[in-house]
């Protein structure tokens, strides 16, 4: 597996987590986009939703995200979700997401999901390129033990525990198993709630790659809530930057 010589700034858009400026249609992604690059981002992860603000995989609501973004953003990469709470019949995850007329460039692979396999190799056919995501040890272990099957791109670490001392150990054992394997990919880590900025500080200073958005958390590290996306890049790119 090969290594990435530059660091994500990644900014997660959307998602479930309530928010008053949460972006749900296509004009109000990429208004946040815009202004998410703006303010420091080099990659986005997105969610697509329904007419009734629901999140979807349906073919017209992601074409119509994708080309929302990229009018604003046209050189920066695009990641869509293929999260399996969206939909959790794998068959009928699989379905939609073959039905896509508009491809991302990249897509996130949640190691560990029902059916993620068959959707990683229908979109690498596809041309889009994987990430692998990791959000327990146990993922990790699995991805350290797997054949280079895929192109993967990057690792994502993603440790879901909600104490930051425990989110903090499960990212640094998630590292010790890859560096282990000679995993030479790019990292970009995050953590949700209260442990997202504890979680990128620290993964800051072991130099890896970084994300925010109002789907990973809305408050700035000073406890404030945030305004918006635009304004967690901001700190997101403080940290990266040492500041």
């Amino acid at each position: 597996m090969g290594s990435s010589p530059t660091r994500t700034l990644q900014v997660a858009l959307n998602g479930p987590r309530p928010h008053p400026r949460m972006p749900r249609t296509p004009d109000e992604i990429a208004d946040d986009a815009a202004a998410a690059v703006l303010a420091g981002a080099t990659s986005i992860h997105l969610h697509a939703f329904d007419d009734d603000g629901r999140e979807t995989f349906e073919a017209r609501h992601v074409a119509a995200t994708l080309r929302a973004v990229r009018r604003v953003a046209p050189t920066v990469p695009l990641n869509m979700t293929t999260f399996a709470e969206i939909e959790p019949d794998p068959r009928a995850r699989l379905r939609a997401i073959s039905e896509w007329t508009e491809l991302p460039d990249l897509i996130p692979v949640n190691l560990g999901e029902s059916g993620v396999d068959d959707i990683a190799a229908l979109l690498a056919r596809r041309g889009v390129g994987l990430e692998a995501c990791l959000l327990s040890v146990d993922a990790a272990r699995e991805f350290a033990a797997r054949p280079s099957a895929h192109p993967w791109r990057r690792v994502f670490v993603e440790p879901v525990a909600e104490r930051v001392e425990d989110a903090l150990g499960e990212s640094l054992e998630i590292e010790r198993l890859l560096a282990e394997v000679g995993v030479g990919l790019e990292q970009v880590h995050h953590g949700a709630g209260p442990t997202a900025w504890a979680v990128l500080e620290s993964a800051v200073h072991r130099g890896h790659g970084i994300r925010i958005g109002l789907e990973d958390v809305y408050r700035l590290p000073s406890g404030e809530v945030a305004p918006g996306n635009a304004e967690l890049v901001r700190a997101e790119a403080d940290v990266l930057g040492g500041r």
